[in-house]
């Protein structure tokens, strides 16, 4: 409140929060900010939002933009795991083509600590490449499984695999995982799998 008193009008606040939006969004408003990025922080969530604030010089053209982030915040959101740099970006383009958030990560330990930092029940779902450096999508999901949190039953762990045999199937339900997108990546078979899901 104090800084928008000394601000211009056209200077954007972003409220950089763990909580979930709906819960604070009237107080933020009411305080003088313009946007919300949730935690932990990440390079594409904080491009989304800052995008809208440096991409346009209309302010009625940047009010609907907000008004679009604000509305997005009800909308699926993913944590991506994927280490090829490539399928991760092909990934998250497919997502974000159906209104679907998505934070990016490299490698399993990278997974494990997003959702350990993530807000109850912010996350929709979980994609989990297999073969990652650090920690693998098996083992990342074992410990995912073995938090103690509510949202743990509901929230389904989807593998990304170029391995369709029965016996990587099985290590993945074993694992603690729902389904798998065979890799390269489909917009239809994404879809199918999302809408099982989701």
């Amino acid at each position: 409140k104090a800084i928008r008193e000394k601000l211009d009008v056209d200077v954007p606040i972003i409220i950089v929060s763990a909580y979930d939006y709906s819960e604070i969004e009237d107080e933020f408003l009411q305080a003088g900010a313009d946007a919300f990025i949730t935690k932990p922080l990440f390079k594409s969530k904080m491009l989304q939002v800052l995008h809208v604030f440096l991409s346009s010089d209309s302010s009625d053209e940047r009010n609907v933009q907000e008004e679009n982030i604000h509305t997005r915040t009800d909308c699926k959101k993913i944590l991506l795991a994927e280490d090829n740099d490539m399928n991760r970006e092909i990934a998250v383009e497919l997502l974000q083509m159906q209104n679907i958030l998505v934070d990016a990560v490299e490698n399993g330990q990278r997974a494990l600590e997003a959702f350990e930092a993530s807000a109850i029940g912010e996350y929709n779902a979980v994609l989990m490449d297999i073969q990652m450096p650090k920690m693998n999508g098996y083992e990342a999901t074992r410990k995912i499984r073995s938090m103690e949190r509510p949202d743990l039953r509901s929230i389904p762990v989807v593998a990304l695999t170029a391995n369709a045999f029965e016996e990587d199937r099985k290590e993945a339900f074993e694992a603690g995982m729902n389904g798998h997108i065979a890799k390269p990546f489909d917009l239809d078979k994404v879809n199918e799998v999302l809408e099982q899901f989701l």
